[in-house]
């Protein structure tokens, strides 16, 4: 009788296409958990849930209590269960990179990241409430949210990347530039929950608050942004030759300059929480145009002969493909750079 893993190696494997769309479902789920996480903290329903897992002592899901608006119960709920849809589109994503042959090493390790990250997101979600919504706990949440949506992205170009080494498309000086832009990035995003830390939007009204002042820190926050604009457009120059490079470079620039605009409405307004979760929606567009800028100074190319799965290749668009630098032995890429947003920035 056939061994279980043996039963699993002879399970079909599915198209690039299935594989891809539900990839780029990764990417909307991870990144919709944290723009609904906002929504928990600017309504006050961070502790709607008073425990974790339960929702309150002995109860699972939420019921009367003299303390908590039902509300404001059912929308940290609704919270929790959308982690359950991001694991099952997570694991089925690992599941189908674990079932495609040839079987392809950088792309399994990027989906199994999946379904562990939600694990481990659902941990770090349970310590932030049994820790009262500490500022540093909820950033920390934000932030390891930015870190998945950033590999979801690699992960939906994975679908159809080889296992070769990587090979450089673009000037010299760009990886440079990018790197940094990266760096510079985290640094934003850090600010930003420093800004949501000492602000009016804890979660709880009787949540303690980052003790700095708030102005000084929103001015920290826009400097990252101005640097990391700086940076964009130094590197819009290096990749204005290559059509692939310059489209991806101007939904980035484009994203970028709504996202500081809104970040600055938002703080002459008083920070309104509809502009909150807005404002986070944004974030994580600027990390998937980001990802997708920095997945397209790299090809992993299949070895020669080999095809993505089932023949689901289809022809590229003309803006597909590097005025300078034709990658033959490479299926077509599939990343939408415009996707939905994430945690609080």
């Amino acid at each position: 009788m056939p061994s279980l893993k043996d039963r699993i190696e002879r399970l079909p494997g599915s198209s690039a296409r299935t594989q891809r769309a539900v990839a780029i479902a990764v990417v909307v789920t991870q990144a919709l958990i944290a723009v609904t996480g906002s929504v928990v903290r600017v309504t006050g329903s961070g502790l709607g849930c008073t425990t974790w897992p339960q929702c309150h002592p002995g109860s699972m899901v939420p019921v009367e209590h003299p303390e908590f608006a039902a509300l404001n119960q059912w929308i940290e709920f609704g919270n929790r269960m959308l982690t359950g849809v991001v694991g099952f589109i997570a694991f089925a994503a690992f599941v189908l990179a674990y079932l495609d042959r040839p079987r392809r090493a950088r792309y399994v390790r990027l989906a199994l990241i999946m379904p562990v990250g939600v694990v481990v997101q659902a941990v770090i979600g349970g310590a932030t409430v049994v820790l009262d919504l500490l500022w540093w706990t909820v950033a920390v949440h934000f932030m390891v949210s930015t870190a998945m949506v950033w590999l979801a992205v690699l992960l939906v170009y994975a679908v159809d990347e080889g296992d070769g080494p990587a090979i450089r498309r673009g000037p010299s000086g760009l990886r440079g530039v990018l790197i940094g832009m990266v760096a510079v990035l985290t640094g934003l995003l850090i600010a930003g929950t420093m800004v949501t830390g000492a602000g009016p939007h804890a979660g709880d009204s009787e949540t303690p608050r980052l003790d700095l002042p708030v102005e000084t820190l929103a001015h920290v926050h826009s400097s990252f942004l101005f640097v990391f604009l700086g940076m964009l457009l130094a590197a819009g120059f290096l990749v204005y030759g290559d059509r692939t490079l310059r489209t991806r470079f101007v939904i980035l620039l484009a994203t970028v300059i709504a996202q500081g605009s809104l970040g600055f409405i938002q703080f002459w307004t008083g920070v309104p929480e509809m502009l909150v979760s807005l404002h986070v929606l944004g974030a994580m567009c600027v990390i998937i145009a980001a990802a997708a800028l920095w997945c397209g100074t790299r090809d992993y190319p299949r070895p020669s002969g080999e095809t993505a799965p089932a023949a689901t290749i289809t022809a590229q668009s003309p803006t597909a493909t590097s005025a300078t630098e034709p990658t033959p032995n490479r299926p077509a890429a599939t990343v939408s750079a415009a996707a939905p947003s994430g945690p609080d920035a």
